[in-house]
């Protein structure tokens, strides 16, 4: 029998705490209400909490590839500089409270337990009054807003969930800095079938007055936030070009370059792409100082190198290596492939991919295909969207000669290393969700292996 958590929400205001495994059970309860893009149950959400989010500093990051990374490194940059950064992201890759970090570290299950109350009280009133009752998002949007107002972040860093205009995150007023990574096709379900809508949409986040910095953009999207720019009145558009990020070293564990006046930046995340995005947070830093903010470049090139980011590129051991990467569209296949021949030329390859129903599953496979040795297929653990690994090896065997449907992501991994030396390189990517599992279970093989 389905549980009434209105119900269990009053019952919990009136008797004590809400406990984390009733906030779980709440918020997965929520997800009945799906995706509802528009912010006006977010605003009357938010009115009923006290509107948290016009007392914070926050820096709003849209696009399609990328966001994550460059979050990283722009906490990591604040951080290093003494300030109390809140980070809002999504999706995680290990757990629930990955969500909502403050210092780089995820909040207690106690707080979560706390907040998820007094915002699913507020939200279930909405619906007994006639609103819509917020979609988990927006529970999860304003519990962070609530979050980093209470915990007294000097500033929050914050990652839409998939789009820009219509983002349950874009209720912010007047943000310091917007960013916009590199953009490219993804859920076109809900932001446009061309490249000129998403980017409109991923376009929604810029505000008057507000600082603008972008990554790398073709020409039609540059030229389309120009536009935009000017229509919203921003303070000033800042792109990151190419031509201004000289490489002076890339290995897997360390990459140093030059950007515009700054010599010898280094980053330790791997994937040639992190440049530019390390350059994109260089860019946000150089518009806080604009804004008085106190900021020592010796500081900020600390938290630039001590950045880190799981599911991107990430090694999990070597010999043989056996590397996690969330490439799961197109745009960011085809970093993942310059990658791999940038580090790993005349290696061989074995693939474990999963992937959900609605990406461009087969776009990924043309993209990379050509490199592996064999291809290994999963079904994403636990996930409705997931595309099965038959379909999966049914798609890649259109182009690859040597594929296998794997009953299980376990059954993967062992059959990965079954098919490799001390010599071959393991990829596992495609959903950011199975990630997670698969650094658990490589763990543990490693820990029998020793």
């Amino acid at each position: 029998m389905e549980a009434n958590f209105s119900v269990i929400v009053f019952f919990y205001e009136m008797r004590g705490k809400m406990k984390y495994q009733d906030a779980m059970e709440y918020i997965e309860n929520c997800g009945k209400y799906g995706i509802v893009p528009g912010l006006d149950n977010m605003k009357e959400l938010l009115k009923r909490l006290g509107n948290p989010e016009k007392q914070l500093k926050i820096i709003h990051i849209a696009g399609t590839n990328g966001k994550g990374s460059v979050l990283a490194f722009i906490s990591q940059m604040l951080h290093k500089n003494g300030y109390q950064v809140g980070r809002y992201i999504s999706p995680t890759i290990t757990e629930y409270r990955e969500r909502f970090q403050i210092l780089q570290k995820p909040v207690s299950k106690k707080k979560i337990g706390e907040l998820m109350e007094e915002v699913g009280v507020a939200a279930d009133k909405m619906e007994e009054e006639g609103f819509s009752h917020p979609t988990a998002f927006e529970i999860e949007t304003a519990l962070c807003f609530l979050l980093f107002f209470r915990e007294k972040c000097d500033f929050v860093v914050l990652e839409t969930g998939m789009g820009g205009a219509l983002d349950a995150t874009n209720v912010i007023e007047a943000p310091l800095v917007c960013v916009l990574t590199s953009i490219s096709k993804d859920h076109m379900k809900f932001l446009g079938e061309t490249i000129e809508e998403i980017a409109w949409q991923k376009s929604g986040i810029l505000k008057k007055n507000a600082w603008v910095v972008s990554a790398v953009q073709q020409t039609g999207i540059k030229n389309l936030l120009i536009e935009e720019g000017r229509k919203r009145e921003v303070k000033e558009l800042i792109f990151v070009q190419e031509d201004n990020i000289h490489q002076v070293k890339a290995t897997l564990n360390l990459q140093r370059f030059h950007y515009k006046g700054e010599k010898n930046l280094e980053i330790t995340l791997a994937g040639i792409w992190q440049q530019e995005n390390a350059c994109v947070a260089w860019e946000v830093m150089e518009c806080l100082k604009k804004e008085g903010v106190s900021l020592e470049d010796r500081k900020s090139r600390a938290g630039l190198k001590e950045a880190v980011w799981q599911g991107r590129f990430q090694i999990l051991s070597k010999k043989p290596y056996f590397i996690i990467d969330g490439a799961h569209n197109h745009s960011s296949a085809l970093k993942l492939r310059k990658t791999i021949e940038f580090y790993f030329t005349n290696k061989r390859i074995i693939y474990i991919m999963g992937m959900f129903k609605d990406k461009e599953y087969a776009e990924v496979i043309k993209e990379t295909q050509e490199l592996a040795e064999h291809i290994i297929t999963i079904t994403i653990p636990e996930n409705p969207r997931s595309l099965s690994a038959l379909e999966l090896a049914q798609e890649a065997g259109k182009y690859h000669s040597r594929v296998t449907a794997a009953d299980s992501l376990e059954e993967a991994i062992e059959l990965s290393y079954l098919l490799s030396d001390k010599d071959s390189v393991i990829i596992a990517f495609g959903s950011l969700s199975y990630l997670g599992r698969c650094i658990q279970i490589v763990k543990k093989s490693l820990e029998v292996r020793k």
